[in-house]
């Protein structure tokens, strides 16, 4: 019995596993940052959106970019890494 041309070719598992992942990016956008900021000096996510002329979804999906790229779960969190990072500055 022979086998067939696709038997052959067939690829290992190593073959098939995805190229690996590129880390995300460290470093906030200026947006980011400028919001970053406006979220250290006490600013609620409408006050933020009405600020910079954007929607309070939009303040909400920058928050939860900038807490996922410094991979922390609170705003408490957030300002703390962003302090220790050199993010923001405590005057």
């Amino acid at each position: 019995m022979t086998r067939s041309p696709k038997a052959r070719s067939r690829t290992s598992l190593v073959d098939l596993a995805p190229p690996p992942r590129k880390k995300r990016p460290e470093s906030l956008t200026s947006r980011e940052q400028e919001i970053l900021e406006l979220i250290w000096a006490g600013f609620k996510n409408k006050e933020i959106g009405q600020r910079l002329k954007i929607s309070v979804k939009t303040v909400e999906a920058h928050r939860a970019n900038m807490m996922k790229k410094l991979r922390v779960s609170n705003t408490a969190q957030l300002l703390k890494t962003a302090i220790q990072g050199g993010m923001i500055r405590i005057r």
